[in-house]
Order: C-alpha cells, then sequence, then structure tokens
C-alpha cells in the first residue's frame, strides 16, 4: 500500500479536481461506462508527475532509485518500475544504462508551438511566387479540377433547389453515404451499409470526434512515432497518455505493440498505415491483418486514418485498408477525400458500427449538426461520375514529377531520406553537421522558405534531426528553387559554427 501522507496526498488532488470541473450529464455517463480502478503503479506515476512539474528534480537531475522510492512510498519495487517506464515511454525521464533514472531536460510545456502550426491570417495562407511552402501537405490548385466542381456546384442547384434552405442529418446525406458504401466495396474490400458511414468536415474533425467520444483524461493512447501533428495535440486536449510507437519502412515491431497494449491496456491505437504522414512508409498486409487481431485480443480501438490512399506512384496500389481485416468491429475507418479532390469541401467518411456510431453522432450534433448538404451534393455528383479516375490519373504523374525533382535536390546535397511509393511529402535526416533546426527556420523563413520541423510530428518532441518536406504545393521550378535555400541555409548554420573561434 502506499505510505499514508502519500495516498492524502494523492486524494487531496483528486478531490480538489472534481470540485473544480463541472461534469455534465453526457460525461457523466462517460465516466461511468470508461471507469476503470487506477492501478497502484498510476498513483505513483501521477504522484512523480505532480512532483516534477513542482521542479523536485532539476533538469538532469537523478531521481530516486527504485529501491529507495518503493521503501519511501511502502510498495513494491516493481510498482514502482513499472511507473519509472510509463514516464520513460512518455519523455518525461531518460535513462542512463548502470546509472538510473534521470529528469528530462525540458517537460513538453516549454516545448512551443513551431511558427508553421500557428494560425496566419488568409492572406498569409496564398503564397506569392517568390515563396516556398514545404510545410503545407495540400495540393497544388492548379492541379486540382476546379472546372469540374464549378460546373458541377452550378448543376446541384438544378437538381437539388432547396439544397442551401435545407440542413443535412447529422450524419451526412443519405445519398453520399449510400454512394460511398458502394464505392468502398468496389475499391476498398470494404463492405459497408450506408448507415455504418459518417460524413465529417475533414479527417481531422473525425479524428477529434473520436477523441471526444472514446477516450477520458488518463486513458493510454498508443501513436506512431513520427505521426500527424495535429492528431499528437488532439490526443494531448483531451488529457491522453500517448505512447510511441515506432514506424519504419518495414512497419511495425509487431511483437513491442503487443507488448506496449498488455502494459498499459491503452484505449486507441492512431495509425495512419498508408502513405504514412510524415515518413511515406506503407504497413504490408499481413501487418495489417495482424494489427486488427491484437486489437480484438487486448480489446483496442484502431483508429486507421487514410487520407493518402489514391496518391501512389507506378501501377500497384497499396493494400487493402486495415479496416477490411476486420469482422469484430474494434477499427474505426476514417476516409479523407480532402487533400487532393476538393479541399474546399472538407468531405471525409468516418466508418464504424453501432454501438460506437451513435456516440459519434451524439458528439457530431453538439459540434455542427452536420456536414454542410451543398459540400456533400457538389461532392455526391463528382463521386459519382467517371472524372475522378481520370483525375487522379494526371494527379499522380504531376506529383511523382515534383517528388523527383525534390530528390534529385537531396540527393545532390547528399542527405539522407527514404523514397515513398505515394503520398505529398518525404521525410528527410538533416545532416549530421547542420545546426539545430530552429536556428535553420529562421534563417529560412528570411528568404520565404517554409518547413514542417520533425519534433512537430513527434510526442515526445525529440526528432529534431528530421524534417518534413512536401512536394504537392509548388510546381517542379519552385521546388528546385526553394530546395537550394533551404540546403544552403544548412551550410550556412554549419560555417557559422565552425568559424567561431
Amino acid at each position: 500500500m502506499l505510505k499514508p501522507e502519500i495516498r492524502s496526498e494523492i486524494e487531496l488532488n483528486a478531490k480538489q479536481n472534481i470540485q473544480n470541473k463541472k461534469i455534465s450529464p453526457i460525461d457523466q455517463y462517460k465516466e461511468a461506462v470508461h471507469s476503470r480502478p487506477t492501478l497502484l503503479f498510476r498513483q505513483v506515476y501521477n504522484y512523480l508527475i505532480e512532483k516534477l512539474a513542482q521542479g523536485t528534480w532539476k533538469e538532469h537531475e537523478k531521481l530516486p532509485s527504485v529501491r529507495s522510492l518503493s521503501e519511501e512510498l511502502h510498495v513494491h519495487r516493481l510498482t514502482v518500475f513499472k511507473a519509472y517506464q510509463l514516464l520513460k515511454d512518455t519523455g518525461r525521464i531518460y535513462v542512463k544504462e548502470k546509472s538510473g533514472y534521470y529528469a528530462f531536460p525540458m517537460t513538453k510545456k516549454e516545448y512551443p508551438l513551431p511558427n508553421h502550426l500557428e494560425y496566419h491570417p488568409p492572406e498569409n495562407f496564398l503564397l506569392g511566387s517568390d515563396q516556398y511552402s514545404f510545410s503545407q501537405a495540400l495540393v497544388d490548385p492548379t492541379l486540382l479540377p476546379n472546372r469540374y466542381f464549378s460546373e458541377y456546384a452550378k448543376k446541384v442547384f438544378d437538381i437539388y433547389p432547396k439544397v442551401l434552405s435545407t440542413y443535412s442529418s447529422v450524419q451526412g446525406d443519405e445519398e453520399l453515404r449510400s454512394v460511398l458504401s458502394v464505392y468502398f466495396a468496389n475499391t476498398h474490400q470494404l463492405y459497408l451499409e450506408p448507415d455504418n458511414i459518417l460524413i465529417t468536415t475533414g479527417a481531422q474533425q473525425g479524428i477529434d470526434l473520436i477523441t471526444r467520444a472514446f477516450v477520458r483524461q488518463g486513458d493510454y493512447v498508443l501513436i506512431e512515432r513520427p505521426t500527424y501533428h495535429a492528431a499528437i495535440t488532439i490526443f494531448e486536449d483531451q488529457g491522453a497518455q500517448l505512447i510511441p510507437i515506432d514506424i519504419h519502412a518495414e512497419g511495425y515491431n509487431l511483437a513491442a505493440v503487443e507488448e506496449q497494449m498488455i502494459r498499459y491496456q491503452p484505449r486507441v491505437f492512431y495509425i495512419n498505415p498508408t502513405f504514412h504522414n510524415p515518413t511515406g512508409h506503407t504497413i504490408p498486409a499481413s501487418q495489417r491483418k495482424k494489427v486488427v487481431e491484437l486489437a480484438e485480443k487486448y480489446q483496442c480501438l484502431v483508429v486507421e486514418d487514410d487520407s493518402f490512399r489514391d496518391i501512389y506512384f507506378g501501377d500497384t496500389a497499396p493494400p487493402p485498408p486495415v479496416a477490411s481485416y476486420d469482422t469484430e468491429g474494434w477499427v474505426v475507418y476514417i476516409r479523407s477525400f480532402s487533400k487532393y479532390a476538393a479541399p474546399g469541401l472538407r468531405i471525409a467518411a468516418l466508418c464504424t458500427h453501432s454501438p460506437r456510431m451513435n456516440a459519434l453522432m451524439n458528439y457530431k450534433y453538439r459540434m455542427d449538426n452536420g456536414a454542410p448538404l451543398l459540400n456533400q451534393k457538389v461532392f455526391l455528383l463528382y463521386l459519382a461520375s467517371e472524372r475522378l479516375t481520370g483525375h487522379l490519373e494526371k494527379l499522380r504523374t504531376a506529383l511523382c514529377l515534383r517528388k523527383e525533382a525534390m530528390e534529385q535536390e537531396l540527393y545532390q546535397a547528399g542527405w539522407s531520406w527514404d523514397s515513398p511509393k505515394g503520398g505529398l511529402s518525404l521525410w528527410v535526416k538533416l545532416p549530421a553537421f547542420a545546426g539545430d533546426t530552429q536556428s535553420i527556420m529562421e534563417r529560412c523563413r528570411q528568404n520565404n522558405v517554409v518547413f514542417s520541423p520533425g519534433i512537430a510530428h513527434d510526442s515526445l518532441r525529440q526528432m529534431d534531426r528530421y524534417i518534413r518536406l512536401s512536394y504537392s504545393f509548388m510546381n517542379e521550378d519552385q521546388i528546385r528553387k526553394g530546395m537550394k535555400i533551404l540546403i544552403e541555409a544548412v551550410r550556412e548554420g554549419h560555417q557559422d559554427v565552425t568559424d567561431v573561434p
């Protein structure tokens, strides 16, 4: 058992949190549904988190040994060890071999949000000809079927004259959901009824809905490392404890995934297995089936974010979604069409079965009462036409040429990266001589070049030797010019360091 005064401190903090928090009836219901007994090692972990926040141990200061802390708290050494392991896995402390545990030099709150993630007024969003944006995983508007969508928008008012005077249902337009169910069956090997589909305003809203519905404060969430930066923010804002899972060109270490599921009993495993953002990796079919088996075995909800499926280079399409292997309802599938069809429409499909669909619709109702009906009808006409296939074929060719232009500049500079077979970005390792990423960013911004730093995609905020470079927003000429500026900025930083006496 915990030492009495420590237990009292923990209980007092818990009572104060409850008193300061107004809990709505729906949140009370969630609390009852999701409530789990607090494990002893979690109590120790929370106690240590509080002490670290208070500055009890300074930067790089050694924490008490497992033996001494177990004696102090009157708990088993294994309990302290598990608490320390969780602190290490979530980036609060680090280990020196045969020495012990040490306070990490910076807490997560001390990492400022990178400049490119801050909100900018609309006029700063549209880049001029002298600006080079490698930070936006968006498709160049000149590559999108703008004329077709203009035609479809006009046609919608002929077919649905009352479209602007009518709300969509919370779940989304029934016609669109019916067409999507056929589309998924024909192209994804994913067999769904229209009632299994919820239309959201983009994939990011889908992630947010899932988090609100199924994750409560203190729950563990497995998340790829690196990953989509907005997903990190959404889960952290909900109070989740993020457990990183490394992703490689060969996929996951499934033994490590299973070990983390056993250890933490996570509520959610968030994955982006097809042309992963930011690395571009694609998880093989054999691992996709195994992920579903692990989810069923350990009752962990897999959230599959599939935003880049159609952007593949060559003749071979990627494997079917992880969700296509799911027979027990442990995968929630998010399929976005915003990136490369019509970003302005913000259309995505969130796919799952009841009762999860009921919970998601409840939060969707509270958020915006349904996606705009006009947007859904415009996209419906496009999806039902043959123009989508032709557009995607042309888009893949154009994006492949842009990727090759960027890779040529990287190759000539001697930098390291894995060449993906699809997607919108490259995950690039900075050369060993490069200075700190923040200084490189500042020098680049002076020359109107922006990119996404690695720490923005890392839940541990440690991947500062990597950057994400998106090749989808600019043409080949702009890419080459921007890359030369970036490469020169890195070289200048190296010269500045070597010139210091």
